[in-house]
């Protein structure tokens, strides 16, 4: 396969990872402390909620990383290779944790009186989100090791 075919989706990748780490590291710290000034109630939810958001970066990036990755097989025509279905595998684990890491955060908040209708509205739709991706994830993961499956039989029936 041409290199050119996956420059868009690779663009879109690189384009979203620094976006997420942009605003992880410039405007999650501000608008922290600014919540905090505007609600001193909550402000002891400050660092809970940042450190949250934080360990969610760190999936969200590998995630990323095992989506180039992939990218660059299907460049290199391994599409259907053992390798792909790894990365795929990575991506979905990725999702999953992200999804649970939310469910915690959401116990939390709720644990604190804090759960706000607009908090739990953006929690559920990265939650939901998280989880259509590891749902995709999945099924393309079986969908290329029955591809493997075949291409293995009829190599040996050759």
């Amino acid at each position: 396969m041409e290199r050119g075919k996956t420059i868009f989706l690779r663009i879109a990748v690189y384009l979203i990872g620094i976006i997420v780490l942009a605003l992880a590291i410039f405007y999650l710290p501000r608008l922290a402390n600014d919540t905090a000034e505007m609600y001193p109630e909550f402000a002891y939810l400050k660092f809970p909620v940042l450190f949250g958001l934080y360990i969610t970066v760190i999936p969200f990036i590998f995630a990323i990383y095992q989506a180039l990755k992939l990218l660059t097989y299907i460049d290199h025509n391994h599409a259907f290779s053992q390798m792909s279905v790894t990365s795929l595998k990575y991506i979905q684990y990725c999702a999953i944790m992200i999804s649970i890491i939310y469910v915690i955060g959401m116990i939390y908040f709720l644990s604190q009186h804090a759960l706000h209708p607009g908090i739990a509205i953006i929690g559920f739709t990265i939650m939901f989100s998280s989880l259509v991706i590891a749902v995709f994830a999945m099924v393309l993961q079986k969908l290329l090791r029955n591809a493997l499956d075949i291409k293995a039989e009829n190599d040996l029936t050759v």
